[in-house]
């Protein structure tokens, strides 16, 4: 069971060196002060923002840039690749016809890393 997640969400991904924040349209048209999210919450440099710096050697800029250091593992600004929704969600919340997106919920960036919720941008509402 976790809180309702809003946008201004602060994201971290086991990749990143910085936090990120989830940007949430108000599009689904429900409010708790800040637009709710649900699952399909995950677009890339519109939902999911950069986390500072990747180090995944599963990313193809990270690769290269190591490849050039010589083996010295060289950090590359973070792009998100996400392609899929949140897991799990809470399904029985529905926001905009979708469930709505948990604070214990996770997302998988193509690079291998696992982005988390730290702070689900508000503390009224609680899923069950």
């Amino acid at each position: 069971m976790g809180f309702l997640v809003t946008s201004g969400a602060v994201l971290s991904c086991s990749f990143g060196n910085a936090t990120s924040t989830l940007n949430v349209l108000p599009t689904n048209c429900v409010m708790v002060d800040m637009p709710a999210a649900n699952i399909v919450d995950e677009i890339p440099m519109l939902n999911i923002l950069p986390f500072g710096m990747c180090c995944s050697l599963a990313n193809p800029m990270v690769i290269a840039s190591t490849a050039a250091a010589l083996g010295v593992l060289t950090p590359m600004p973070c792009i998100p690749m996400t392609v899929s929704p949140w897991v799990e969600g809470a399904p029985a919340v529905l926001i905009g016809n979708m469930p709505a997106l948990s604070s214990d919920s996770k997302l998988t960036c193509c690079w291998a890393g696992s982005i988390s919720i730290s702070f689900a941008g508000q503390t009224k509402v609680m899923l069950s």
